[in-house]
């Protein structure tokens, strides 16, 4: 049984070896079919985890025993949602690449399968040292993907995010090598013993900054973020997928893994600090996404509002705010491949996503123009769809943490449909800007995707359940080791 999240981890290795060893017209599918067998192994795992019973399905080797280094995986109700999200959204993002016309498949394949491997790796990294590894070998995989497959500008933007990644990830190696050589006698990078420190306030202070930077550029948190937009128009759709659905997660599940528990009283100290700057980024964000003309640069911004959203909740240490936070990092995941699915579907077809050169498509494609009102419906959280959940429980628990910053934030409710609402009536209503004629119907695996996706805002609205009462001991166990630090 314990194999099993090994299993998980491994396959997209696997997957990787046969895409690039199988003719490039089969590649696709090859990976396809590879995902959708992870996405089988994680419904299994998800029906035998059991959430009141902590971290399960460990596995420990040595690895570089001199050194105190283990190859050690482990998964509680909150890397299980990392998981789940991965790799629903992965056969999806593979999926939206089908009818593309992709120069050099089979190094395309490999790459997302070899991003898929280490973000997998990140959520269920038990060792300081190993978690590092998988944080960095993610970098590789979309900085390839953006740099090959990029837009005209992708050498100044991919060299700018690397820069910002790579810093952000040394001042990570920096706190982990100082909490090493914190732990007794024969050091480790063990979690548990980062966890059991009892560290001074100097030295929290030094740990948190260290690895919250390399958090907040990840996530991205303002000001931190400037790398993002960029990065997300100019790469292409599958990575932008990739970066925004679930690469960006790495960073919010690092705060709640690894600086929370073990920097609890730098927590305490600077967590206001950090939910101003959260908040400042939701507004600025939000407001920049209302005056943009192209839609797929509307999205990257709305992304920094939602996430900083969700990284202010994390650090309310609210219990129903840090399940809030969890549950939306799942919902802004889907709902934000769905939205850059929707840009990758009208720039297939239309050249552009200027707003001013479209309009009037919903009177030809109503499928399309449905599954976007779903999808938009979802991003600016109206109940009974999935951004609702997440986004009350982390704006009641901000208002609970300080009133004033929880009204700034509430900003949020307003601007988010603002310019989504913008966005949809541009593209889908009034008279259109181009002869309709030439948007083709949508293909088989386009309204697959959009349908999946448009059931999954809706299941998490209805039934959010499913997923928060697998999550909620874990975030309990989570707290309490907080506390006790």
């Amino acid at each position: 049984m314990n194999n099993m999240l090994l299993i998980i981890l491994l396959l997209p290795l696997v997957s990787m070896v046969l895409s690039l060893l199988t003719p490039k017209e089969t590649t696709a599918k090859v990976a396809f079919v590879m995902s959708l067998l992870s996405t089988a192994f994680t419904f299994y795992l998800f029906s035998v985890f059991v959430p009141e019973s902590g971290m399960q399905f460990i596995v420990s080797f040595p690895w570089i025993p001199s050194l105190g280094i283990t190859f050690k995986l482990g998964m509680d109700g909150i890397s299980l949602m990392l998981i789940v999200l991965t790799n629903i959204l992965t056969p999806l993002i593979l999926l939206s690449s089908f009818n593309r016309k992709i120069e050099n498949p089979k190094l395309f394949y490999a790459l997302i399968q070899l991003m898929q491997f280490a973000m997998l790796g990140v959520f269920v990294a038990l060792d300081g040292f190993l978690f590092y590894i998988f944080w960095e070998l993610a970098l590789l995989p979309i900085y390839f993907i953006a740099l090959l497959w990029g837009g005209k500008d992708r050498i100044r933007i991919t060299l700018k995010f690397f820069i910002y990644t790579i810093t952000g990830s040394l001042f990570m190696l920096v706190g982990l090598i100082y909490l090493y050589l914190q732990t007794p006698d024969n050091h480790t990078f063990d979690i548990n013993a980062f966890y059991q420190l009892q560290l001074n306030a100097s030295q929290q202070a030094f740990v948190f900054w260290t690895i919250f930077v390399a958090f907040a550029v990840k996530i991205p948190i303002f000001p931190l973020h400037s790398w993002q937009p960029d990065t997300y128009v100019d790469a292409p759709t599958q990575g932008t997928m990739l970066l925004s659905g679930i690469m960006l997660k790495m960073g919010l599940y690092g705060i709640l893994r690894w600086l929370l528990p073990i920097a609890p009283g730098a927590v305490d100290e600077y967590g206001f600090t950090v939910i101003v700057l959260c908040v400042i980024g939701v507004v600025y964000a939000s407001c920049i996404a209302i005056i943009q003309k192209d839609f797929k640069r509307l999205v990257a911004y709305a992304s920094i509002a939602h996430v900083g959203l969700i990284a202010a909740g994390l650090f309310t240490l609210r219990q129903e705010a840090l399940e809030g936070s969890l549950f939306q990092m799942l919902s802004h995941g889907i709902n934000a491949v769905g939205l850059f699915f929707i840009v990758d579907i009208l720039r297939h077809r239309m050249k552009t996503s200027t707003l001013a050169e479209l309009g009037g498509i919903a009177g030809v494609q109503p499928f399309f123009a449905i599954s976007f009102m779903i999808i938009l419906l979802g991003t600016i959280a109206l109940p009974l769809f999935n951004g609702f959940v997440g986004e009350f429980l982390i704006m009641t628990k901000i208002f609970d943490y300080h009133v004033w910053i929880g009204s700034v934030a509430a900003l949020a409710i307003i601007l988010g449909p603002v310019y989504m609402f913008r966005s949809y009536q541009a593209i889908m209503l009034g008279d259109s800007h181009f002869d309709t004629n030439t948007f083709t119907p949508l293909t088989l695996s386009e309204k697959a995707i959009l349908g999946i996706i448009s059931f999954l805002v809706l299941l998490g609205g209805i039934y959010p359940s499913l997923l928060m009462d697998v999550a909620r001991p874990s975030v309990q166990q989570l707290l309490n080791l907080i506390s006790a630090g």
